[in-house]
């Protein structure tokens, strides 16, 4: 079998884990051993596969006390946060099928938009998008006019994955609940950045994926409220109490199950020694180069997440010579994908479009060293001051700013 040669950096400052994140070497220690010597399958009444089922087991234990969730049984494993978050909306339009509404923000994962998206236009489902303010900051009276007992399901993210904007959702979830909806959160982003204690909770529905934490890609799951209706969306056996059909992932679950005992025991080192490394970066950049700001909420926002926009440059371009130094981030923007618009996020909170096209989202882990901090420090002023004087807009825009920054409406 031949590979295909590829260019791995052996060093490098990566600092886009809101897309992804290392698989923690305690965690591949763990996973490895189902591999080789626990390969049974979770299903079989022998000793190869009740040594399997423990271990999975173990790990729906790890993850329920992460979530603070009551019963390790309303850990559902999937395969990862879409299907979590497909999983959690297509089981309640079938179980209640009269209710013909959702809520959602216009700020979600494509993984919640994309099937409102469908529901509407294949279903007749009424979707309510329910808009944010400059900050990212949910419309709480336009959420509060959505709700009526037609609303079949609510989902609202618990924080965004671009601003790291954080929403209230214990208080989402009290509004919800209180009309006869079920609330349902994509929580992807937050899991293992912020504590939660899902059984003191009105939240219904929560969805996570291990690539998020630490974890390997292909693995996730999604907690479902115990007594809540819940109707499967894959159908086959008897995996999951039949509640997600298919053989276990077995390797990759107990990886979530490892990543999720670590996030919680580092769940404070997020919170200080991270945040207080997202802050240095962010404070320093500001500081250092003229015309840009944070989006989002600066005040309410995961400790690891800062999105800053440049104005008047591309922030494809800034990714680019970001790359050349050996620095890994990500665009605010959906440049990257060939689109000619900033992302729905930054529209949404009416970020300006000179400076929409230049947001550059820098996202930190528990891996990331004060001295990658410094080289992100020492190389971005340089780079935004070359591409700004190559931008046939940026002397006009710095003179006349209201002039060349007209405002998503």
């Amino acid at each position: 079998m031949t590979i295909p040669n590829t260019t791995i950096p052996n060093q490098g400052v990566y600092l886009d884990n809101n897309a992804t994140t290392r698989v923690d070497p305690d965690v591949l220690a763990e996973m490895l051993p189902l591999f080789t010597e626990h390969f049974g399958n979770p299903s079989s009444m022998h000793a190869f596969g009740a040594a399997v089922g423990g271990k999975i087991e173990w790990a729906r234990k790890q993850v329920q006390a992460l979530l603070g969730a009551a019963h390790d049984s309303e850990i559902i494993f999937t395969s990862g946060g879409t299907e979590s978050d497909n999983t959690a909306i297509l089981s309640i339009i079938e179980a209640y099928p009269k209710k013909r509404e959702i809520v959602t923000s216009v700020v979600e994962h494509p993984a919640v938009l994309a099937l409102c998206d469908y529901l509407e236009k294949k279903r007749d489902y009424k979707i309510h998008r329910i808009p944010v303010d400059s900050k990212g900051n949910l419309d709480i009276d336009a959420y509060r006019a959505a709700l009526s007992d037609q609303v079949a399901i609510v989902s609202i993210m618990w924080a965004n994955n671009e601003t790291g904007t954080i929403f209230p959702i214990e208080e989402l979830a009290q509004m919800a609940k209180a009309v006869g909806a079920v609330f349902h959160t994509d929580a992807v982003q937050a899991v293992g950045k912020i504590p939660m204690k899902l059984a003191d909770s009105a939240v219904d529905m929560l969805s996570l994926s291990g690539h998020k934490l630490h974890a390997p890609k292909g693995i996730g799951a999604l907690y479902v409220k115990r007594g809540l209706r819940f109707r499967p969306m894959l159908r086959g056996g008897h995996q999951e109490r039949s509640r997600r059909a298919g053989t276990e992932n077995a390797p990759a679950i107990v990886g979530l199950g490892a990543a999720a005992h670590l996030a919680l025991t580092h769940m404070g080192e997020e919170n200080t020694r991270v945040k207080a490394q997202r802050d240095r970066l962010e404070q320093a950049i500001l500081a250092a180069v003229p015309a840009c700001f944070v989006t989002g909420n600066p005040d309410h926002r995961l400790p690891n997440t800062c999105n800053i926009a440049f104005e008047f440059i591309e922030g494809e371009a800034i990714l680019l010579l970001l790359n050349e130094q050996g620095i890994a981030a990500s665009s605010g923007s959906a440049c990257t994908s060939g689109s000619l618009e900033p992302s729905h996020v930054m529209r949404a909170m009416g970020v300006p479009y000179t400076a929409a096209h230049g947001a550059t989202r820098f996202s930190l882990s528990r891996d990331t060293t004060d001295a990658e901090i410094d080289h992100v420090i020492a190389v971005v002023p340089g780079i935004i001051a070359k591409l700004r004087s190559l931008s046939p807009y940026w002397e006009q825009g710095a003179a006349k700013p209201k002039e060349f920054a007209p405002v998503y409406s």
